[in-house]
């Protein structure tokens, strides 16, 4: 396995690079201006007590890492793919719809829209302001634009800070989020990248935080071209576990909240199948022994969110540029899907 010198980083690479760089200046950007939406968006779900989010890729594990938040206030709920809700939709009465597409574009919004018309209480989240979904629904629209390089970096960090001004209308406190993407933890990632020098696929899974381990196997997935993918706890251990050893990499996301146990239980499991294992731990809990840990300050929720996830992008793209000569360029995909 070859490392890429730094002079010749992949160009899909820097793009990443670019766009990571302004995240953080972003995302606050973000959270500060569209706090008027964010209260059409809180007023709505405190009428209906229902939520029903809306996207494809990125932007579902986005709503994948959002749906336990809104459900701690008493709000039902559920992130579903938007392609899953074309094909066998929930009824939308009674629901506050919130569509996510970094695009605005993506075939899949354009299509829902041509066939529904939305409700009176669908929403857009975007980052682009002349977008088909932001000229089609009243939508909070994220700062910078949209994201030019391949996979989701900017664009995450940016979707979550357009829910954290949702959160923080609803009347949760957002001053722990602010705090990390002011001041974001700078975690070594050499130990983890170590660890998972030699596997040959990687599974990434949390309970809580199991939208952000969804995230970074797209990432990973797509970066690296290898399949990699995402299993929430629970599902890991009944079955799964099978596939477990020295060449597959297990990466656990584990918040200082209820189910923090549960992630350690699986840690401990995992390091038992010779598997090696990664934790991103937020928990304050003892580390576990086996496993690497990359450990950030005692949070849970969305202050962990934006706590781990520029350290998990750090370690994907140093993943895939150990393993692929032009990782960031897509060879079979489009960064705008526009073909179902």
């Amino acid at each position: 396995m070859t490392m890429t010198s730094p002079n010749t980083r992949p160009a899909g690479l820097l793009a990443i690079d670019r766009e990571m760089a302004r995240q953080h200046g972003d995302a606050l950007a973000s959270f500060a201006e569209n706090a008027e939406m964010a209260a059409r968006v809180a007023a709505s779900l405190a009428k209906t007590g229902q939520m029903l989010l809306l996207g494809m890729g990125g932007s579902h594990a986005v709503g994948r890492a959002v749906e336990p938040l809104y459900r701690a206030l008493g709000i039902d709920a559920i992130a579903m793919p938007l392609s899953e809700q074309l094909g066998q939709p929930l009824a939308l009465e009674g629901r506050t719809v919130l569509m996510t597409s970094q695009s605005g574009e993506s075939a899949e919004v354009v299509r829902w829209f041509a066939e529904t018309g939305g409700n009176a209480d669908t929403f857009g989240l975007t980052l682009e302001p002349g977008s088909f979904l932001a000229r089609t629904a009243p939508s909070l629209v994220g700062v910078g634009g949209t994201e030019l390089a391949f996979a989701a970096t900017r664009s995450l960090t940016v979707s979550f800070a357009l829910h954290l001004a949702i959160l923080a209308a609803l009347g949760e406190h957002p001053s722990g989020a602010l705090v990390a993407l002011q001041a974001p933890e700078s975690v070594d990632i050499r130990p983890a990248l170590a660890a998972l020098g030699n596997v040959i696929s990687v599974v990434t899974s949390g309970r809580r935080l199991q939208g952000v381990a969804e995230a970074l196997a797209l990432g990973l997935t797509e970066l690296s071209r290898r399949p990699c993918f995402s299993l929430e706890g629970g599902q890991l251990r009944h079955g799964p576990m099978e596939m477990l050893g020295p060449d597959i990499g297990v990466v656990l996301f584990r918040g200082k909240d209820a189910t923090a146990p549960l992630v350690t239980a699986m840690a401990i499991s995992a390091v038992e199948t010779g598997a090696p294992v990664i934790v991103f731990d937020s928990s304050g809990e003892t580390p576990v022994a086996g496993a690497t840990t990359l450990a950030f300050k005692p949070a849970s929720g969305m202050d962990a969110i934006f706590a781990m996830l520029p350290t998990a992008q750090r370690l994907m793209i140093a993943f895939a540029d150990a393993r692929v000569d032009n990782a960031g360029t897509p060879v079979r995909s489009t960064k705008i899907t526009r073909s179902e």
